[in-house]
């Protein structure tokens, strides 16, 4: 099939849903593709790139419509896009069918099939074509970067010459992907971190990126997660003590990243006007929920504003667009693996199977029925699991007990092993000589002194262990060495063998110590 990515005419926006690379991929699986002029310029993909690529360039969207059956784009279609569909065509965007009505009922008039990029289902198998959390993902590192440009220090601590450099504070509200994803960046420019989350779960994630988790000293017994992986609605009790804990914060923190946001719900108001104006002129507040209505009460979409106390607030609802070439790539290949699922058989035929989960969670319109809502995915969605419960500490009597009865069974085992040993010793010293039992004691009492050093000995520690045992394997190498010379051929064949062992665990030890060493070099 001819699959054909149209120019986005949305001001601002400059993605682009095909690019040289996904084409490619595309091609495999025996689609022909097709592209507007100049539709990658923005995002730095001339049609040079996309011809060398195979990918065919047509004149205006008219001609694309008219040569593409499978119509892909970023933005959903605007009313002229929308008259532009023929029956049987299919368009795969971003929709938003739940505000869409309008839309969706022409789209369903012209009888084509409409997969909505952001009606993906979040189940394990679907995170391929997630556009979603792609352009979260971009989101929230960008954010970073716009406070950064708009912040007038430095984000990590220094002590220079001139004098000593705090690090910045940044506060992040929300840990979905584009929270995550701030909170990461943050981190790394050396800013100290804060984070906070209705869900309780995601405290370890944040954590293990360097930053702060703030809990609420609230006995609450209901959940933050939602179907879907989303935050829930909090109740009013939890957001008092919520908004009591931002308080708090908004004194400290140089730098507020807001991320909440529920797609098709107006975004809660979470960041007060009283916050604002507690925080310390030049401070910067970047709202990802702006085009939404914001999470602070001074946002104002596509705009900055600069508070009476000199807190800028950052309203920008572009945030990917502003890094059109990496959200184009990523976007593209969300495109591709949707496309992947539609073509089975990786022979240029699309098969809109309905009985596919994530293909029919995304299909909004087919053969002329609109097919929004979704049913429920027969997967489960993906939702951060439930924190384990913590079991009960023992009490300082209780430990002891355990120790003791432990040490009890562990030297009952030994005793019944020794006197094990003991009878066997004693039933072989009946028949075998003296001068071999002297020997056979020796080495059993070794074995067993080996054994129980190596057993007390972390399993991180084995390998250096290892190699440091090259003192024994000389040793070794030097008793066989001394029977080579002996007359009998057993004895000749067991200590070239022992030579050959030892001289391996030589070499290999030296191996071993030699990469170990390598690891603590500077390069």
């Amino acid at each position: 099939m001819k699959i054909g990515a149209l120019k986005e005419r949305f001001r601002g926006e400059a993605r682009v849903a095909l690019t040289p690379e996904s084409a490619g991929q595309l091609q495999k699986l025996g689609h022909e593709c097709l592209i507007e002029t100049g539709a990658g310029m923005a995002a730095g993909f001339d049609d040079e790139a996309y011809r060398t690529a195979g990918v065919t360039v047509v004149e205006g969207p008219t001609a694309l419509f008219d040569a593409a059956e499978v119509v892909i784009k970023v933005r959903e279609p605007s009313d002229e896009e929308a008259e532009r569909l023929r029956e049987g065509q299919t368009l795969i965007s971003f929709f938003w069918p739940a505000q869409n009505e309008a839309m969706l009922e022409k789209c369903r008039a012209k009888g084509a099939s409409v997969i909505a990029m952001d009606m993906v289902p979040r189940i394990s198998r679907a995170q391929k074509m997630d556009a979603l959390s792609s352009m979260a993902n971009i989101a929230g590192y960008r954010a970073v970067i716009e406070a950064g440009n708009h912040f007038g220090r430095f984000f990590t601590g220094q002590v220079t010459a001139a004098g000593k450099v705090p690090p910045a504070k940044v506060l992040v509200i929300g840990a979905g992907v584009a929270g995550l994803a701030a909170i990461g960046t943050a981190t790394s420019l050396g800013a100290v971190v804060r984070a906070f989350d209705v869900r309780p779960e995601v405290s370890e994630q944040i954590e293990s990126m360097g930053a702060e988790f703030l809990f609420l000293d609230f006995d609450d017994t209901q959940d933050g997660s939602e179907s879907g992986g989303y935050a829930s609605p909090s109740s009013p009790e939890f957001r008092e003590k919520q908004l009591e804990c931002f308080r708090a914060q908004a004194a400290e923190v140089d730098i507020v990243i807001t991320t909440a946001l529920i797609p098709g719900r107006p975004a809660p108001k979470l960041w007060l006007e009283d916050m604002v104006a507690l925080m310390k002129p030049g401070s910067v507040i970047v709202d990802l929920a702006a085009e939404k209505g914001g999470n602070c009460d001074l946002t104002k979409p596509d705009e900055r504003v600069v508070s009476d106390n000199g807190v800028i607030v950052i309203g920008y609802t572009d945030f990917p667009s502003r890094m059109a070439t990496q959200a184009s790539l990523l976007y593209a290949t969300n495109i591709r693996h949707m496309l992947s699922d539609l073509t089975p058989e990786k022979d240029g035929v699309i098969v809109h199977d309905m009985e596919d989960d994530v293909i029919r969670g995304a299909t909004v319109t087919h053969r002329s029925e609109i097919t929004f809502p979704p049913p429920p995915p027969k997967v489960k969605a993906i939702a951060a699991a439930k924190p384990k419960k913590k079991e009960k500490e023992p009490t300082p009597e209780e430990k002891r007990a355990l120790e003791t009865a432990a040490f009890k069974a562990q030297t009952t085992r030994q005793v019944g092993l020794l006197a094990v040993g003991g009878v066997l010793m004693l039933l072989l010293g009946q028949v075998a000589p003296a001068s071999f039992m002297q020997h056979f004691i020796v080495f059993v009492l070794a074995c067993f002194i080996g054994f129980q050093v190596i057993w007390k000995v972390s399993h991180s520690l084995h390998t250096p262990l290892m190699a440091v045992t090259n003192a024994i394997s000389g040793i070794i190498i030097l008793g066989a060495v001394l029977q080579i010379g002996s007359g009998s051929a057993v004895v000749v064949v067991l200590a070239a063998i022992s030579v050959l062992i030892a001289t391996i665990n030589i070499v290999g030890g030296f191996l071993v110590t030699r990469r170990m060493l390598a690891m603590f070099q500077k390069s």
